[in-house]
């Protein structure tokens, strides 16, 4: 599906559909630049497994990630793309 800009260029929407934990170091540019909820922090325990940040469980995480929070408002602009600088991210051309 290609679309049209305001100026009249074609532009394909490119979907955010995953986050890598193991590549993602957390650093929340990608959340900055989202004005959308796409994404949101969470931590990653010893086990590897991703949880709800809680105030008290910062001393038993191993690190904090990016995770996927609501998929379906990404419109595919591609700006959190644009600033990761792990490439952890995975995007989708529009179907």
């Amino acid at each position: 599906m290609t679309w049209q800009t305001r100026g009249g260029r074609e532009w394909t929407p490119d979907f955010l559909v995953s986050i890598n934990p193991d590549l993602c170091i957390g650093c929340g540019r990608c959340f900055k630049v989202c004005g959308r909820d796409v994404m949101t922090l969470k931590g990653v325990t010893e086990d590897g497994d991703i949880v709800e940040l809680d105030e008290d469980d910062d001393e038993e995480l191993e690190k904090k990630v990016m995770a996927m929070n609501d998929a379906d408002a990404c419109i595919g602009c591609g700006a959190c793309a644009r600033v990761c600088p792990t490439n952890c991210q995975t995007h989708q051309k529009a179907a």
